[in-house]
């Protein structure tokens, strides 16, 4: 299945702005992290944590609609998904 990921803001800086990415079925999220994390040196220090546990306001959205209110990084891919990753943001 093929999946689609766009990263934003801070994570731009570590991996490309979009990328395409293949994965066999049963794939989630956890899945598609460990496959990013490997691949760009950095961005598995700004995304989690520890190795399980992502970092507090990390958004990351399947279709739009946030993996937290979902089954989280348990979350399954389906083909032609848009993977939105977003660092936590600050400002005031």
């Amino acid at each position: 299945m093929k999946v689609h990921v766009k990263a934003f803001a801070t994570f731009r800086e570590v991996m490309d702005n979009q990328v395409d990415m293949e994965f066999p079925e049963g794939a989630t999220i956890r899945t598609l992290l460990d496959e990013l994390t490997g691949r760009y040196d950095g961005l598995g220090k700004l995304m989690f944590a520890d190795p399980k546990t992502l970092r507090d306001f990390v958004n990351i959205l399947k279709n739009g609609r946030n993996i937290h209110f979902l089954a989280g990084l348990d979350t399954p891919l389906d083909d032609g998904d848009i993977i939105a990753l977003f660092p936590p943001v600050a400002g005031g």
